[in-house]
C-alpha cells in the first residue's frame, strides 16, 4: 500500500513568491508596510492578502486546534481563512483590507479569542 502524501509544506515560508504581478501602466505608487518585522514595498490598492501572497508567505494564520497553516482561499471575504493582525488589531480579514503606508501586519496565531 502506498504511503499517503502530506499536503503540508516542509517549510512555512518559501523564498519564491507564490504569485507574479502583471505589468501595470502607469506603475502604481508603492507603499511601505511591515510584515512580521520585515519591510516591503507594495502597490497602492493591494489588499493585505495580495501583499502577503506576493511577498512569498505561504500562510496567513495557523488553525486554532491543529496548528496547521491556513492561507487565503476565496479572496472575497467569505471563507475567513486569511485572518491576520493589522496594526495590533487581531482577526482582520486580509482580503478585505487595503494596505496603507506604515501598516504593520502579523500572521494569526492560535485560537480565536
Amino acid at each position: 500500500m502506498r504511503e499517503r502524501q502530506s499536503h503540508v509544506p516542509n517549510s512555512i515560508d518559501n523564498t519564491m513568491p507564490k504569485f507574479r504581478r502583471l505589468p501595470q501602466s502607469p506603475a502604481p505608487r508603492l507603499l511601505g508596510i511591515n510584515i512580521e518585522g520585515k519591510e516591503f514595498q507594495v502597490p497602492e490598492g493591494d489588499t493585505v492578502a495580495a501583499a502577503l501572497l506576493a511577498a512569498g508567505l505561504s500562510h496567513t494564520r495557523s488553525h486554532p486546534v491543529s496548528g496547521a497553516p491556513r492561507s487565503p482561499l476565496c479572496m472575497m471575504g467569505v471563507c475567513f481563512e486569511c485572518l491576520v493582525e493589522i496594526d495590533g488589531l487581531a482577526h482582520q480579514q486580509a482580503c478585505q483590507v487595503q494596505v496603507v503606508e506604515g501598516m504593520r501586519i502579523r500572521r494569526g496565531q492560535g485560537p480565536l479569542e
